[in-house]
């Protein structure tokens, strides 16, 4: 339900943005607006997780988001009010989404969680192709304050609705030190695994991989593929059915959430993509290189998080989860400043070749990793 809202929230506030400033710039601070808070508060964030009731933590951050939502339209008249709005809800995120992914290993079974991820992942990417249209004729039709209200309302929704889940068992009880110990406990856990310090290292060449490619395309579309607006379209919805199609075809496959191939083939397979993108010419091949890149990021995404939960210690996922926000943030932030930059100067196509090694070098990486836990 959260998603639908979702939905409307991105396109509305990224016209609304748009249309206070007047720049592609401006936008991109809706993006920075976003990371900040990650970066700021995910290690706090971690540590209440484990400390408190997960459940009661989604509904807080919920009910958080419904109230900074329904204000939204009342502060439209001016850019700065906006982007705090945008880093209240981005941080409303930070806390529902490692208690979001601490619950689930507590709901199914191991062999159930590739399944259950594939699930979760397919309703996020469905809302979003489906709804984001009607999102753009929601704003057209009646204006931005309708859309953040729909969003307003799918969060109060999504309270209600995780009012109503119980867990099998409770978090084991967490210590109650002081929130710096917790937060740098979390963070002991990941560097003092070896499977889980593998992971991280990935994690954070995959973001460095991902922020500047994904921001760039429309650069690459532009310039190198020679294709216009309408066309930049059809490569974002070929990302869409590729990322659709791909919990789906995942499920069918396997149920293990240790095996390899399926956790590190989505970074060579979008690795392929980038070297593809960065040589061939055409919206055809073009678009088919991105269906795939939609699968290798949804089915990389739905594989990874799977065996996270898998080796995470119950008392220490949200930390975990938090701990791993922040490394894909943070290299994301940092992709997004270099990757402009190197495209100015060495062309949009060194951007993707380099992105294609960080990806090659993530799956090694993480190849490493699981070897040596197997």
């Amino acid at each position: 339900m959260s998603q639908w809202g979702d939905a409307f929230n991105t396109v509305a506030l990224a016209l609304l943005v748009y249309s206070l400033t007047g720049s592609g710039l401006g936008v991109s601070g809706v993006v920075i607006a976003e990371i900040i808070p990650v970066l700021a508060l995910a290690p706090l964030a971690g540590a209440l997780v484990d400390r408190w009731p997960r459940v009661r933590v989604m509904v807080g951050a919920d009910l958080a988001r419904g109230a900074l939502a329904f204000v939204l339209p009342f502060v439209d008249g001016s850019v700065v009010p906006v982007y705090a709005v945008a880093v209240g809800l981005s941080a409303g995120a930070v806390f529902f989404n490692p208690a979001a992914q601490s619950v689930v290993p507590a709901i199914v079974r191991e062999r159930e969680l590739v399944a259950a991820n594939s699930g979760l992942w397919s309703a996020a990417v469905i809302s979003q192709i489906v709804l984001a249209p009607l999102a753009g004729v929601v704003v057209a039709a009646f204006g931005f304050s309708w859309a953040f209200w729909v969003n307003a309302a799918s969060y109060l929704l999504s309270a209600l609705v995780l009012r109503r889940l119980a867990l099998p068992a409770a978090p084991a009880p967490g210590e109650r030190g002081s929130w710096y110990h917790q937060a740098r406990e979390g963070m002991s856990a990941i560097t003092g695994h070896p499977l889980l310090r593998a992971l991280a290292a990935g994690q954070f060449l995959a973001a460095l991989s991902a922020g500047a490619t994904g921001a760039l395309l429309v650069v690459l579309a532009r310039d190198h593929l020679h294709l216009g607006a309408g066309n930049y379209g059809l490569l974002l919805g070929a990302i869409g059915v590729g990322a659709a199609a791909g919990p789906l075809l995942l499920a069918r496959l396997t149920d293990n959430p240790r095996q390899p191939g399926y956790v590190l083939g989505p970074f060579l397979l979008r690795a392929a993509v980038d070297a593809v993108l960065a040589t061939v010419t055409g919206l055809v091949p073009a678009m088919a290189a991105l269906i795939a890149y939609g699968l290798g990021t949804s089915t990389g995404a739905v594989t990874f998080n799977s065996l996270l939960q898998t080796e995470t210690p119950e008392r220490l996922r949200g930390r975990v989860f938090a701990g791993f926000d922040v490394l894909w943030q943070s290299g994301r932030l940092l992709s997004l400043l270099l990757g402009g930059l190197l495209a100015d100067v060495l062309g949009i196509r060194a951007v993707y070749y380099l992105g294609a090694g960080l990806l090659v070098a993530a799956a090694g990486v993480g190849w490493t990793g699981l070897r040596r836990r197997s």
